[in-house]
């Protein structure tokens, strides 16, 4: 099914059995891709030769900063979409976590691991807002 088909469909569909498998598969290439992306960066860590240079060292040392948070931003993916793939296995994947309304299926398309629908996000979103300038 591609994403025109899935968007096609009528609203009493939403979450039905080809809709679930569609988001399976999209979570399990989207894993898999973040799976090899993270393991490329691990190798990169491990093949780091240091120079004896003072100047290349601090420079490597900075990449290799960079190149850890972002394999913490990705490890922190990688749980979002196991989380994901945990909840359509028990029928959950695809409503709000505050609300239980459908999130929808074009947010879900531009952010496969969202747990929140919209509305529920920009309250969540103000909430925060206020808390930090409290």
């Amino acid at each position: 099914m591609t994403e025109a088909e899935l968007l096609a469909q009528p609203a009493d569909a939403y979450m039905n059995e080809t809709q679930q498998a569609f988001f399976r598969d999209l979570l399990l290439r989207q894993r898999t891709e973040l799976q090899t992306r993270i393991a490329d960066e691990f190798q990169q860590l491990r093949d780091y030769e240091p120079s004896s240079d003072p100047s290349d060292i601090g420079t490597a040392e900075e990449q290799r900063q960079w190149q850890l948070r972002l394999l913490e931003r990705e490890k922190k993916l990688l749980d979002k979409i196991d989380d994901s793939l945990d909840s359509l296995a028990r029928g959950e994947y695809g409503w709000c976590a505050e609300t239980g309304e459908p999130i929808g299926l074009k947010r879900l398309l531009l952010r496969p691991t969202t747990t929140l629908s919209i509305e529920a996000k920009e309250r969540q979103e103000e909430r925060e807002k206020h808390q930090r300038t409290a």
